[in-house]
């Protein structure tokens, strides 16, 4: 008896949903590799003097306790990596927000995941996104790789939705 609601999802089934000013999804939308999906929270480690009596005959007096809380979370930088167009696209943004544009340019987006048959299992929505680096693959004569684009990107924050 099989149970389609515990499917195992693959990473080769995904779409980034992100509408940059000016973008033609027709061009703009195929991503390769998104990297960086990442939300963690520091530790805090609390320690405390308790008037606890330890030791070998329990003389000693101030026994320390250490424990461990939940600090601040934070997101780490997502890597978007496709295959190089004509497009300018991603120049634009990163140019605008490197002229101090980055208020006025910061955008939300969802990574969509999809099972074997294409229905979408999984989508995660990051918010206040903005270029922080732009990168090409080296390029080589005699070569027959793609040129790949790379925009990493610092976001405010990101959700599991569904």
């Amino acid at each position: 008896m099989s149970d389609d609601k515990f499917e195992v999802l693959t990473s080769s089934k995904f779409y980034l949903e992100i509408q940059l000013d000016g973008s033609d999804d027709r061009v703009d939308a195929y991503f390769m590799e998104c990297q960086g999906f990442e939300r963690t929270s520091d530790v805090i480690d609390f320690c405390q003097v308790t008037p606890q009596k330890w030791g070998k005959n329990s003389s000693a007096v101030g026994r320390l306790v250490r424990t461990k809380m939940p600090g601040n979370s934070k997101n780490g930088n997502l890597i978007l990596r496709r295959g190089m167009t004509t497009s300018m696209i991603f120049w634009a943004w990163f140019s605008a927000v490197e002229q101090g544009q980055w208020s006025q340019k910061r955008k939300n987006g969802d990574l969509v995941l999809y099972n074997q048959a294409s229905d979408e299992q999984a989508r995660f929505r990051f918010f206040g996104a903005w270029p922080v680096k732009y990168k090409i693959s080296d390029v080589k004569a005699g070569s027959a790789e793609f040129e790949i684009e790379e925009v990493e990107l610092a976001i405010d924050e990101f959700k599991r939705i569904k």
